[in-house]
């Protein structure tokens, strides 16, 4: 499942950004969007491989 552990691993690295951005700090949001839309990614290619798995077994 290196999905799941890549997905594990951006949600891991942008906890402080997240925080920053809930202060208000501009930049800080950008970084959680741009982090965010990785994550939009990895999740669907996470949900293509559970489904590659149930078909095949």
């Amino acid at each position: 499942m290196e999905a799941y552990e890549q997905l594990r691993r951006l949600l891991d690295s942008c906890v402080e950004d997240v925080q920053k951005a809930a202060g208000g700090n501009k930049a800080a949001g950008t970084r959680v969007r741009k982090v965010m839309q990785e994550v939009r990614e990895t999740a669907k290619q996470l949900r293509s491989d559970i489904l590659d798995a149930q078909k095949s077994g």
